[in-house]
């Protein structure tokens, strides 16, 4: 999967490349609160997979600081380039919303580049409202903010 990422030009999954067991082991220790970066929060990790085969990943972020209120949002998700465009992001997020549901979240943000159309999509199909497009402090791109009711 991180091969696949990395070919079509996308460096999230790099350090999985390098040392697979250390990146899992950072996936789970974000869970428990350890060797968070500053200013991180807790979140867990969730796999999308047919048997073995990796389709897609998503992480919910247990609370929002002002940074995730502007930027990013409770939950983040991804679907490997080969596997786009055939209903698994609507799936993830729908499950990680049970799960947030699950934390006692009553509401869930969440955040996408405004040109995203595809997640944009995703959001919407999950019962995302959008509430303000805001300029990426980051990017500099143009970012829609979406919250869904739990």
């Amino acid at each position: 999967m991180a091969e696949e990422y990395s070919l079509a030009g996308d460096a999230r999954y790099r350090p999985a490349l390098g040392d697979f067991a250390a990146y899992v082991r950072g996936l789970l220790g974000g869970a428990r609160v350890v060797g968070l970066s500053p200013g991180g929060v807790p979140f867990s990790t969730f796999w999308l997979a047919s048997g073995r085969y990796p389709i897609g990943r998503s992480s919910l972020r247990h609370y929002l600081t002002p940074e995730l209120e502007d930027e990013g949002g409770h939950i983040g998700y991804d679907i490997r380039p080969s596997e786009r465009l055939k209903g698994y992001g609507k799936l993830i997020l729908r499950l990680t919303l049970a799960e947030a549901r699950k934390r006692g979240l009553r509401r869930a943000l969440l955040t996408c580049d405004a040109d995203n159309f595809a997640s944009a999509k995703v959001i919407e199909w999950n019962g995302g409202r959008l509430r303000e497009q805001a300029v990426s402090k980051r990017s500099g791109k143009l970012i829609s903010r979406y919250w869904i009711e739990l």
